[in-house]
């Protein structure tokens, strides 16, 4: 039997979350909104979702217009993935389906925090190193077309050995942003790798903005090894009572939620809006809901998943879920 989870629970964390960012704290709050910015932010999330909502996702033509959405095959030189993309100013989503991505089943999600500026990921790889983690590192690549791989973003993550969800640090390298092929904005400042020049400024001519609020359920050793990362990028952590986990950005609240790996799975995204909806609308989309409005946000709700309670990855150093399409 699952535990229900309360959406207005998750929606009172990121209404938090938004007055700690807007700078309406409360005393109480005061000490956490004189923190610095964390070195890395959220930058994505992706979930491996059932066919019928993944090509609910594809074709929805609601959706089509509500968010940037994008329909993309990534190629890093050695394998394929194809990806359904919504994405925002400085955030965005990614959806597969059975068979989209290499060795990827139902109820596996992904989350990935990344760097603004040129060097704060090698600051919080160090950090890593201070609080007692080994993290791996590398560089991912990607093929352009030409046959001839690129350097992409370096990577750094905690653990080769997870379940279901993986959370992994990121930042994109100036060859590639730089690469006249991809037409991306120029540096906004020295040092700029930030999710706003990646994202571009599609989400303009759409509803959707942003990601400010996601919940994934996962197994409580993903969460123990996954959080670390989160802590050595300077984000705000509260560990709850029941083993989950919040987290904030300082824009982007993350919960995960504590479950046996055959109920893992994405529960849960908050999205803003550019503007206030004129009026609210309820959207099905496979065996998903997105609730748009009231007010200048979005609350998109997935039906649990029976999932595979298996290790995913292999321990080969670099893992097997499709974590680096983009």
């Amino acid at each position: 039997m699952r535990t229900p989870w309360r959406i207005s629970g998750f929606i009172a964390a990121a209404t938090a979350a938004l007055v700690i960012a807007s700078g309406a704290a409360t005393p109480a709050q005061a000490e956490e909104q004189e923190r610095q910015d964390p070195l890395l932010a959220f930058n994505h999330a992706w979930a491996m979702v059932d066919r019928e909502t993944a090509d609910a996702i594809e074709h929805s033509e609601y959706l089509g217009k509500f968010a940037d959405r994008r329909i993309n095959t990534g190629n890093d030189g050695s394998q394929t993935w194809t990806g359904r993309y919504l994405l925002g100013k400085e955030t965005y989503l990614e959806f597969f389906g059975p068979g989209d991505a290499p060795d990827a089943v139902a109820g596996d999600t992904g989350l990935a925090v990344s760097a603004d500026k040129d060097g704060d990921l090698a600051t919080a790889t160090d950090n890593l190193h201070h609080l007692g983690v080994d993290p791996v590192e590398f560089t991912q690549v990607t093929d352009l077309g030409d046959g001839e791989p690129i350097p992409w973003f370096d990577v750094t993550y905690t653990t080769t050995a997870y379940d279901t969800f993986f959370s992994w640090a990121m930042e994109y390298r100036d060859e590639f942003l730089d690469d006249p092929r991809l037409s991306f904005p120029p540096a906004a400042y020295e040092g700029d790798v930030s999710r706003d020049r990646y994202n571009r400024d599609r989400y303009l001519d759409h509803q959707m903005r942003d990601v400010i609020g996601i919940q994934i359920a996962t197994t409580e050793a993903d969460i123990e090894k996954m959080v670390p990362l989160w802590r050595a990028a300077g984000i705000t952590i509260r560990v709850l009572k029941n083993g989950g986990v919040l987290a904030f950005d300082g824009m982007t609240t993350i919960r995960l939620l504590p479950v046996p790996a055959e109920e893992a799975g994405v529960r849960h995204i908050i999205l803003a809006l550019n503007e206030p909806a004129e009026e609210p609308h309820t959207e099905t989309i496979g065996s998903s809901t997105l609730h748009v409005g009231p007010g200048a946000y979005a609350l998109w709700t997935f039906d649990p998943i029976e999932a595979t309670p298996t290790t995913r990855s292999g321990g080969s150093g670099k893992p097997l879920h499709p974590a680096f399409g983009g």
